[in-house]
């Protein structure tokens, strides 16, 4: 309520877009031209959209801070909630990255803006969030974590939304300044002070349940995790704030360019993808070291394979090498996750197919969040090729010649000069040439709106063939019979738009409701059960079994942990059970099935 009375008094009384001029002109500017593309309908609603969707955890959580319910209820409450909002920030960011690709020209998505960088915060911190809220609801820990990442997501939304209206710092996405700077930094500032009082009240109530029994385990996996996506978004915001600190204490601005983010962030984002791979491989609790070996061995060899083929590829970039293998390593080790289960499934008489919709099916939060992880690390192989091995070549051109770039030809025929009411444009004529095969034509161009002569559009002429994408821009021109050509080839970029699709798929399947069934024993019978059960033990398996309570009042049995996949397929073959919690899937591993985002 509050954040929403905010959000109505700076519409009602500091910006009130209703405001009528004193004198009204008789026509208007009009709208800015690159606001114009049909992207900017979607991307900048979703983002907003996204920063808000962030309050809802938020007035979450600070009401289990006023009321002292901290245990793992108000988890379970928000769980969807978040999913929503990752799933929201990712889809905006996605088409903030396809904007930039096909409207700016530089040849690139992702600029390490200010903007982009404001809108990349909250995502990391609730994405750190959707992975330790797993801990707190299986052992009772990371309950510390899990509070400050959902105060530090909101805040960092409402620290995006103050950034790009104050104009307070300089952008290309900043398109609107506005007199509402100082209210946002004032409603921020109310946020952290008020939310750091509360987390330092209850503090005290938040002491983990358990403890690390060893750091070769799901939830140590977890943790790194969180460090790393952590360490990420606080070397994203201090680069993102920084000019205003120099700005403060020298006098001067110095600003943080790309160079920063990718010597920084880039290997973090490789251990990042390093612990997507090994953290399902890893039990609750602790892995004994031969389960560890046995488990890591297909996606090692995988790893291992990639780093020997691609140097004789003639993929020479050594950091390159080790990305390409760690993604390999992951991709392989998801892979063999969803192997793994169909073929029990497959050996209780499913086909392939049907064990594969299964799986998505019965157990969405675990195989939904493998999907979003194999999304994840497409798109990591997109940006490593597009960065790595990007050609970028110019040339001035007169009919007839032609540019040769990376295997492709590109032949210039001439350049055409057009009018549409209130629009002036120019568009240069190209043929596509490879191994002597004519392969399109194309009309890279640029325009000129009406009261904007000084700020042209440009058209970019972007021809996927493959995974290689080559993009042409008109930089300059002469008449009818020169032009200034930019060509850039982007290896693997489609995987980058292919894998954050796979990401959003993922993510809506972890969301999507499911009907869920207890199986009921009485009370008595339930905790023997339970307790012989935890007693047996399976040698270095971690296997948990636990006793909860439901919201009816009725005892219900829940093996967490690793089991004999045949058991969980051959009961689910009679219709023994549908409730996740009762089977997984997984030898030797300790997955359960929770997700893994």
């Amino acid at each position: 309520m509050s954040i929403e009375v905010f959000f109505l008094i700076i519409l009602a009384i500091v910006s009130n877009p209703f405001v009528r001029l004193p004198v009204a002109p008789p026509d208007g500017q009009g709208l800015n031209p690159l606001l114009m593309d049909p992207g900017m309908l979607v991307h900048p609603p979703m983002l907003l959209m996204g920063y808000m969707s962030f309050s809802v955890p938020f007035a979450f959580a600070v009401a289990a801070m006023i009321t002292g319910k901290l245990n793992s209820d108000w988890l379970r409450s928000i769980r969807r909630w978040m999913l929503a909002a990752w799933s929201i920030q990712t889809t905006g960011l996605l088409l903030g990255a396809w904007w930039a690709y096909h409207v700016l020209g530089w040849g690139g998505y992702w600029g390490w803006d200010p903007v982009e960088n404001a809108a990349l915060l909250p995502w990391l911190t609730a994405t750190a969030f959707l992975h330790s809220t797993m801990v707190q609801e299986r052992r009772g820990m990371l309950k510390v974590w899990n509070l400050a990442l959902v105060i530090a997501s909101f805040a960092l939304s409402i620290f995006g939304t103050f950034e790009v209206r104050s104009g307070i710092i300089s952008s290309v996405h900043s398109f609107a300044y506005s007199a509402v700077g100082p209210y946002f930094l004032t409603f921020l500032a109310i946020i952290v002070v008020f939310s750091i009082g509360l987390f330092l009240y209850r503090l005290p109530t938040l002491r983990s349940e358990q403890e690390f029994d060893s750091v070769i385990s799901r939830e140590g996996a977890f943790l790194f995790n969180n460090l790393l996506l952590v360490g990420v978004a606080f070397a994203t915001f201090w680069g993102t704030i920084f000019p205003i600190l120099s700005e403060a204490v020298r006098r001067q601005t110095m600003t943080v360019g790309p160079p920063f983010y990718d010597h920084v962030n880039g290997p973090l984002f490789v251990l990042l993808l390093l612990a997507m791979g090994v953290g399902p491989l890893l039990a609750w609790r602790r892995t004994s070291t031969s389960v560890l070996w046995r488990n890591l061995v297909v996606p090692a060899v995988a790893a291992a394979a990639c780093a020997i083929v691609l140097p004789l590829l003639g993929v020479s970039n050594v950091w390159a090498n080790i990305a390409f293998a760690v993604c390999s390593f992951t991709v392989t080790a998801i892979i063999y996750e969803f192997w793994r289960g169909m073929r029990v499934r497959h050996d209780h008489g499913e086909s392939y197919f049907l064990a594969f919709n299964m799986l998505i099916v019965r157990y969405r939060r675990r195989y939904g969040g493998y999907l979003v992880h194999l999304g994840l690390v497409l798109l990591a192989v997109g940006v490593i090729g597009s960065n790595f091995f990007q050609v970028e070549r110019d040339a001035v051109l007169k009919p007839g010649q032609t540019l040769n770039v990376a295997g492709y030809q590109l032949t210039y025929l001439g350049n055409i000069a057009y009018a549409t009411p209130g629009v002036d444009a120019v568009t240069a004529q190209l043929q596509i040439w490879q191994d002597g095969r004519l392969l399109r034509y194309i009309y890279p161009g640029r325009q000129f709106y009406r009261n904007f002569e000084n700020q042209p559009t440009s058209q970019i002429s972007i021809s996927t063939f493959g995974l290689t994408d080559v993009y042409v821009f008109l930089a300059d021109w002469q008449g009818a019979a020169s032009a200034t050509i930019r060509v850039f080839i982007n290896p693997l970029t489609s995987l980058v738009w292919l894998g954050g699709l796979l990401m959003l798929v993922g993510g809506i399947i972890c969301w999507w409701p499911e009907r869920r069934s207890r199986l009921r024993m009485p009370a008595k019978e339930t905790y023997a059960k339970g307790t012989a059960l935890a007693n047996k033990g399976h040698g270095d398996r971690s296997v948990e079994a636990g006793v909860g309570q439901s919201r009816e009042g009725t005892l219900v049995a829940s093996c967490l942990g690793d089991r004999d996949p045949a058991w969980e397929a051959g009961n689910a073959r009679v219709g023994v059970t549908e409730r996740n919690d009762l089977a997984s899937y997984g030898q030797d591993t300790g997955a359960s099935e929770e997700p893994t985002l």
